[in-house]
């Protein structure tokens, strides 16, 4: 004799409970997917940077544009990379969690380096304003 089975009771127990995880190949698939997205953003934050000292004209003088509105842009890649880190340990989605603070920990040393070499360039041309790569050079 087959009894048909009832659905299990709610268990209203507290305590440490199965843990919920994303589905890895969705996970694997989200943090390759933002690890490349925000790679070709920083490509895209520091190429501009670097036209911006471009120019064909031999006759003039060209210099790069300051540094600190770009790091500010990829700070701001960085802070999403940290929300993102958040957003995916809360879905149980590890493998987005690692890649996304590597991708943080990358941006903060981008930016700090980025900063202490824009720093140490202003303080030259306070310096010596003739200085090469200053705007007053040329």
């Amino acid at each position: 004799m087959n009894l048909p089975a009832a659905p299990p009771a709610f268990d209203a127990t507290t305590g440490p409970g199965p843990r919920r995880r994303a589905d890895r190949g969705a996970d694997i698939g989200a943090g390759c997917g933002l690890v490349l997205l925000e790679l070709i953003t920083l490509v895209v934050i520091f190429g501009l940077w670097f036209l911006s000292g471009f120019n064909l004209d031999p006759a003039k003088s060209v210099t790069t544009d300051p540094l600190w509105n770009y790091l500010a842009a990829a700070g701001g890649v960085g802070l999403l990379a940290v929300a993102a880190a958040a957003i995916a340990a809360w879905a149980g989605a590890i493998v987005t969690v690692v890649s996304q603070a590597l991708m943080a920990a990358l941006i903060c040393i981008v930016v700090f380096g980025g900063v202490e070499v824009q720093f140490h360039q202003d303080q030259r041309c306070r310096d010596v304003p003739s200085a090469v790569g200053c705007k007053g050079h040329g």
